[in-house]
């Protein structure tokens, strides 16, 4: 089974290499290899249609805490924030003119200054409820793409942390 594994993946390197060498000939002027295995051809048309290697942003995240109140998004209304906590102050690369107030993101810690800050096997989902540059609590970093609440920045990695490096998708 490994050895069939491995020949299959060889077989489609070469497949894809000689794809790409060579320009893409009509239906009639297929190679005797490709009207050999047509379903090479199909496989590498299916993944690469249906799976992306990556569809998110990379940015950094900082966190902030209370006061939360008020939000640049919804003022003093108490029923912007998630029951579990877990929302964030938009920095000004998503901010959007106030149009990312309510969005949700995928948020994922990826790296940090320091090894073993991160939990890269946490991802959590946050709403976005107010502006970093202008929230009441001063984030703990500046230029954050995103500033997580304290909750949802000890999801992801050591809360003791400034910022850390996220890969972040909206919803």
């Amino acid at each position: 089974m490994f050895i069939y594994k491995n020949s299959l993946r060889l077989r489609l390197r070469l497949q894809l290499k000689k794809s790409t060498a060579v320009s893409l000939k009509s239906a009639g002027e297929m190679s005797k290899q490709q009207r050999q295995h047509p379903w090479l051809f199909i496989i590498f048309l299916l993944v690469t249609t249906f799976f992306h290697l990556s569809s998110a942003d990379v940015g950094t995240a900082a966190h902030y805490s209370p006061p939360y109140l008020p939000s640049a998004c919804f003022g003093n209304d108490d029923s912007q924030f998630p029951t579990n906590n877990l929302f964030a102050a938009a920095g000004d690369g998503i901010w959007d003119n106030g149009a990312s107030c309510g969005r949700q993101y995928l948020v994922r810690c990826i790296s940090a200054a320091i090894p073993g800050t991160c939990n890269p096997s946490r991802t959590i989902q946050i709403k976005i409820v107010d502006r970093a540059e202008t929230s009441v609590s001063r984030p703990s970093a500046k230029g954050a793409t995103i500033v997580l609440s304290t909750t949802a920045f000890g999801a992801i990695a050591n809360p003791s942390a400034a910022s850390v490096n996220i890969e972040f998708k909206q919803v």
